[in-house]
């Protein structure tokens, strides 16, 4: 039976390698739907590795191709899953955790702890030991500044060691992107980050200190975003803060859940961030 415009449209929803069967039936990663769904039950969650694998690999490998010195970061909160952190693992990716539960989990799957983004807006002083203990200090993986409290916790917890640790400062650049307010976490007002003057108070402070080394920012505006020009304001919006050896530009890129959604390509997301300067990290 011969596809129509309506069954190419429909399959586009799913991920590439998403087709059809001679009846029209949905076939996932070479499995059809139907026979999930009596194996397994419904409703079910169904991921095709190959699917995540190949995103994985346009990331790498297209940033690898504009900026040698890189290196993808998958950030776990979008689905904190054993299984889906180690196959990223295996992809080369880093692992960007938010909270104890996701650095377990990350740990679990087998992620380098030098690769560890620990990230998050409320981090215990608890989840902060964590991950300075799992690996993430000692000059290994590197902890985000999300407020003034994130550098007195690090300061109590590293006082009685020797160890430095790698941080990088979240700066709130005063975007809005064209996206859900509840997703969109780079204007004035978000519970993130720190906007540049109390950005600029903040790497001062961290230049002076004996045990947390400043390595660079990190910026993140929001999610769901469709179109270029948020991503490349942030970067313009960091600039201003100076030179620094890591720019961790969060991603946000935008997926298709409607007929009418068109989302930027990894390769227009990656030109974008390059063009103006500094590279995904």
């Amino acid at each position: 039976m011969a596809a129509t415009q309506a069954d190419r449209e429909l399959v586009g929803l799913f991920p590439p390698g998403t087709t059809q069967d001679a009846t029209g039936a949905l076939v996932l990663g070479g499995v059809p739907v139907a026979k999930l769904a009596e194996t397994y039950g419904t409703p079910a969650l169904v991921v095709d590795e190959a699917s995540i694998r190949a995103r994985a690999r346009r990331y790498t490998d297209g940033l690898a191709a504009r900026w040698p010195s890189s290196r993808v970061t998958f950030a776990s909160k979008a689905f904190p899953c054993t299984a889906v952190n180690r196959l990223l693992a295996e992809e080369g990716l880093g692992i960007d955790v938010t909270s104890g539960g996701e650095l377990a989990l990350a740990l679990a799957a087998g992620a380098d702890p030098a690769g560890l983004v620990v990230h998050g807006n409320a981090k215990t002083e608890e989840e902060v030991r964590l991950a300075v203990d799992a690996g993430a200090g000692a000059g290994a993986g590197t902890i985000v500044i999300d407020n003034f409290d994130d550098i007195d916790k690090l300061e109590k917890i590293l006082t009685d060691t020797t160890s430095e640790q790698g941080v990088l400062v979240r700066v709130t650049p005063d975007i809005r992107p064209d996206t859900h307010e509840a997703v969109s976490t780079g204007q004035n007002g978000s519970k993130f980050g720190l906007l540049l003057p109390q950005a600029r108070e903040a790497i001062a402070r961290l230049r002076g200190s004996d045990r947390l080394r400043l390595d660079g920012v990190h910026v993140h505006v929001g999610s769901q975003i469709l179109d270029l020009e948020p991503f490349a304001q942030a970067v313009e919006a960091v600039a201003e803060l100076g030179e620094f050896a890591v720019y961790d530009l969060g991603g946000g890129l935008g997926a298709r859940y409607t007929y009418t959604d068109r989302p930027l390509t990894v390769a227009e997301y990656l030109d974008g961030h390059c063009h103006v300067g500094y590279p995904v990290g």
